[in-house]
């Protein structure tokens, strides 16, 4: 397991990825056009809905994804620019749809959809952002891209299901959480990548390759989230945090810290967890701090990190490589 010291935190993480996303700032613009031009209705119930809900994205990672790593395959085409906007209107969807299972109220220092209208509408948005993702991607003279597509989103909705069972489940293993989270959070991420190559004619050592990376940062960032939730703070973060305990789902530093306490500790942490004691977080974090549980789930995200680097190691070196290469440095530094 890695035990490299994390690169001190950005000050604000938006101008960081700015300067990662250097090499791909015309296509992302163009992307972002795309998502503007398709992202609205005659009618303004839904305008105002999907307007707003595209606010909610934030980082752009999947679709930087995308096209860095088209960039590091073979150059960037027009269909890229198309399945970007695709799998960030799908990853909107994931997330409004996320916010009302944690009944979360903030987001990207915004209110949640389903707190500022209702958990209808933020389910009927999810589900309209999703067919149009779908549909966009249809439209390409290719369907290899609805295939790809389709079959991750059937892996990430399975995953989010499979979270959902595992609500109270304090057995829960670790093995298991990072299946878990690979494929309700990375499996998109991967896509994205494997989407980037694909349409930039890589062969497939490289489309697994880009594969890889994409699943492994993927991972290491859904570990650094679930931190967030348990030592972040919400002026920086911008969202809702303390929902994973809230809704007793089981998260990196909780599976470690039951795995390594006394049985007497254990029962007072599972008393905590599953709400016996007011003020959960306050009430855990001495727990997490004394067991070395935080510093635990740091390293692991900065193990997958470390994996996810060494898959471009084989790459033809490149500014867009070198962007994908330090944005392994970013997720698990990011401080929100």
């Amino acid at each position: 397991m890695s035990t490299k010291t994390a690169p001190a935190h950005p000050p604000s993480p938006m101008p960081y990825l700015r300067s990662l996303y250097a090499v791909i700032e015309t296509q992302l613009q163009e992307v972002e056009r795309i998502l503007q031009a398709e992202l609205r209705s005659e009618h303004p119930y839904v305008d105002e809905l999907v307007r707003y809900g595209c606010l909610l994205g934030g980082k752009r990672l999947r679709p930087a994804l995308l096209l860095l790593s088209a960039h590091a395959a073979g150059g960037i085409r027009p269909p890229h620019l198309t399945l970007a906007a695709v799998v960030e209107m799908i990853h909107t969807a994931t997330l409004i749809h996320d916010d009302v299972l944690d009944g979360a109220v903030t987001r990207r220092h915004l209110a949640t959809v389903n707190s500022r209208w209702d958990n209808e509408a933020s389910v009927l948005l999810g589900d309209f952002l999703f067919s149009h993702a779908l549909w966009l991607a249809s439209r390409l003279d290719s369907t290899a891209a609805c295939r790809i597509l389709g079959a991750s989103m059937n892996v990430v909705c399975e995953g989010e299901l499979r979270q959902k069972g595992t609500r109270g489940d304090f057995g829960l293993s670790e093995a298991e959480y990072l299946s878990i989270i690979e494929a309700k959070t990375a499996e998109l991420c991967a896509c994205s990548c494997r989407l980037g190559a694909h349409f930039a004619d890589a062969d497939s050592a490289v489309i697994e390759q880009l594969d890889a990376y994409g699943r492994n940062l993927g991972i290491a960032f859904q570990i650094a989230d679930d931190l967030l939730d348990v030592v972040g703070d919400e002026s920086a973060t911008g969202k809702s945090l303390g929902t994973d305990l809230a809704r007793q789902t089981p998260t990196l530093p909780v599976i470690r810290l039951l795995t390594v306490v006394s049985r007497r500790e254990r029962d007072e942490v599972l008393a905590i967890l599953e709400g016996g004691v007011p003020g959960r977080l306050s009430a855990l974090r001495p727990f997490l701090e004394h067991h070395d549980a935080i510093r635990y789930a740091r390293e692991k995200a900065d193990d997958y990190a470390d994996r996810a680097r060494r898959q471009l190691d084989s790459l033809a070196p490149s500014p867009a490589v070198e962007a994908m290469r330090l944005l392994t440095q970013f997720v698990v530094a990011r401080p929100a």
